[in-house]
């Protein structure tokens, strides 16, 4: 295979660059990230279907990363069950070396080839979850041999990768390649691997709860009222859907039921609020 993430920058002598002319010239780099991305929408609405397939029949997905790419999918997961009121094992990540770990750069962890399918045996993960490999090289042992142990006992997998033809690519049923070519530090693939790994997880992750019916138009009915700030714009969102004019009194029905989502369902149902 050809390792695209590891060819030579195209800038020489970055050390002699001015301020202006580094970030001028990671800027235009960055620029290119979601058109690579635009040309692997194909794959990724595959896969995505296929989320959302084995979600809807009580599956779960896990991410098996290491290295950037799965500490990105850890803070994309750790977001969900707040902002659209899903269970905390319905998106699951697991890092090689640990997600108690995930501030340390254990990056000797993702050579470890039994590690990812005991992780997945931990979860007792079974054919009706799916498993998608996070590696930018593409061969990463931690996630290579998880995959392939998943497609020996029937689990659905897919993946994330940035080269062509990986073997990691070749282990999943679903795989995206999302080539963005040489970064701009040789090598360096928390660059722009990485910031196509971070939409590639915005993009997942939304359009899944969009097909799970967890929005409504364009807002997180469903939404768990952990602050004052996001108490207050449910509080607007309700008054906003319902038609209440008086914020205390849209505030107390939101309370008693948890959820914009189901204070509607409530006052659909015409009863009133003690």
């Amino acid at each position: 295979m050809n390792k695209i993430t590891e060819m030579p920058s195209r800038y020489r002598h970055i050390e002699k660059m001015t301020i202006e002319e580094i970030t001028a010239n990671i800027n235009e780099e960055d620029k290119t990230v979601a058109f690579a991305i635009e040309r692997a929408l194909p794959q990724l609405n595959a896969l995505i279907s296929e989320i959302v397939n084995k979600l809807q029949n009580g599956g779960r997905l896990f991410y098996l990363g290491a290295g950037s790419g799965g500490r990105l999918s850890v803070l994309d997961v750790i977001e969900l069950p707040t902002t659209y009121g899903v269970p905390a094992d319905l998106f699951q990540s697991l890092l090689a070396g640990g997600i108690e770990h995930l501030a340390e750069a254990l990056e000797e962890k993702e050579d470890d080839v039994s590690a990812g399918w005991e992780n997945l045996q931990n979860k007792k993960i079974s054919k009706k979850d799916i498993v998608v490999g996070i590696s930018a090289s593409g061969t990463t042992p931690y996630v290579l041999q998880g995959l392939k142990k998943c497609q020996e006992n029937g689990i659905t997998t897919g993946c994330i990768v940035s080269n062509p033809s990986s073997p990691i690519a070749a282990a999943a049923n679903f795989p995206v390649e999302i080539i963005t070519g040489p970064e701009f530090i040789s090598g360096s693939t928390r660059m722009k691997c990485g910031t196509a790994q971070k939409m590639i997880f915005d993009i997942i992750s939304t359009t899944t709860m969009v097909k799970l019916g967890r929005i409504e138009d364009n807002q997180m009915v469903n939404v768990k009222l952990i602050n004052d700030k996001i108490t207050n714009r449910a509080v607007k969102m309700l008054m906003n859907k319902s038609g209440i004019a008086d914020y205390e009194k849209a505030k107390s029905i939101l309370l008693a039921h948890g959820s914009v989502k189901n204070a509607l369902l409530h006052l659909s149902n015409g009863k009133s609020h003690a």
